[in-house]
């Protein structure tokens, strides 16, 4: 399988300018400054992901607030200076979010958010294309519902025309349905150039990265688990907490009986066969622990998900470099940290 070169270790920015506290200069201005980013990169990796929300860079009317591109501005000097690529996430589009579902309904059928959504990234890549032997472009964050495969294909193809024209060199990222499963890779259109990256989010399984998710309406409060169990363990966890049968989907799809690099190798293997018959890269946008869990299990976690990345030169993005729950530099992983920074 291809390598996504240049973007084989990073580290996520959530929380600046997407999925913000709230939407004021004086977050931007302070959240990430360039020490932080001087930080990341004294931690080996080479990109960052940069998640946007378009209400950062656009009133709700559409009309442009061209003083916050500064943000996006500023971080690309940054990472040049540190030497870090970077990837542009549009996090979240006018009239789709992916933490508010109901609130999206109807996108994939309403043309004239479709089509602001493509001038946004006509805009975005008419002032960034400039940047793409350091900048890749990812479409859109996570695509929810599985039923919309077929109409998100059609929209990302032309969002990626409209890139292309203003650069045939740029990587552009696409991700599938069901929040950007790794499962749902396969269903996506075969690549229309050689610079189409596959794109997916891993929190597998979720009863231990996930842990007590105050935003997860099946997690019992306080619910604590350990990694790595056994998926008979997790089941009987789900049985006595009482939590839906969904939460344990993940494991009949694997089919193996115990947690380790193998439960990754089994997951990963229909992306991985179905990126390389398509001659695409493959890479992970987003994984991580929440702060609720065992720091030593979130170390058991990252080592074997970083194995599988390694054996099968995924490249990823670790979620996220502080705050939003599965911080780095939080007190909560502060007596691991080193050891998560190795297997980043």
């Amino acid at each position: 399988m291809r390598t996504f070169e240049g973007y084989q270790k990073g580290m996520n920015l959530g929380g600046w300018i997407s999925q913000c506290r709230v939407y004021e200069t004086q977050h931007y201005d302070s959240f990430i400054k360039e020490e932080d980013i001087k930080e990341i990169a004294s931690w080996g990796v080479d990109h960052i992901r940069l998640p946007l929300d378009y209400n950062v860079i656009e009133e709700e009317d559409g009309t442009p607030i061209e003083e916050n591109y500064k943000y996006i501005d500023n971080c690309i000097e940054w990472c040049g200076k540190y030497n870090l690529n970077l990837i542009l996430d549009l996090h979240k589009t006018a009239g789709y979010v992916f933490d508010d579902i109901e609130g999206s309904e109807g996108f994939f059928d309403n043309d004239k958010l479709k089509d602001r959504f493509i001038a946004l990234w006509d805009k975005l890549a008419a002032k960034y294309a400039k940047y793409s032997d350091r900048m890749a472009f990812e479409l859109l964050n996570e695509i929810v519902d599985p039923g919309v495969a077929l109409k998100w294909n059609a929209l990302a193809k032309r969002a990626m025309e409209t890139i292309r024209k203003y650069s045939k060199d740029a990587y552009i990222l696409v991700g599938g349905i069901n929040y950007n499963s790794v499962l749902s890779v396969p269903q996506l259109d075969p690549p229309m150039d050689d610079k189409i990256v596959y794109n997916f989010h891993c929190y597998d399984p979720q009863l231990f990265t996930h842990q007590s998710a105050y935003w997860q309406d099946f997690m019992p409060k306080g619910f604590h688990t350990e990694y790595p169990m056994t998926v008979a363990e997790y089941e009987k966890a789900v049985k006595d907490n009482h939590m839906p049968d969904h939460t344990t989907e993940i494991f009949r799809r694997a089919g193996v009986a115990d947690m380790g690099i193998g439960f990754f190798d089994a997951i990963f293997a229909p992306a991985i066969e179905y990126a390389k018959k398509m001659n695409a890269p493959l890479y992970c946008g987003e994984y991580g622990v929440i702060d609720q869990a065992p720091a030593d299990g979130t170390v058991n976690w990252y080592k074997d998900i970083h194995a599988a990345f390694e054996k099968h030169g995924i490249g990823r993005a670790a979620w996220t470099y502080k705050e939003m729950d599965f911080g780095l530099t939080q007190e909560h992983v502060d007596s691991v940290k080193e050891e998560l920074i190795k297997l980043l």
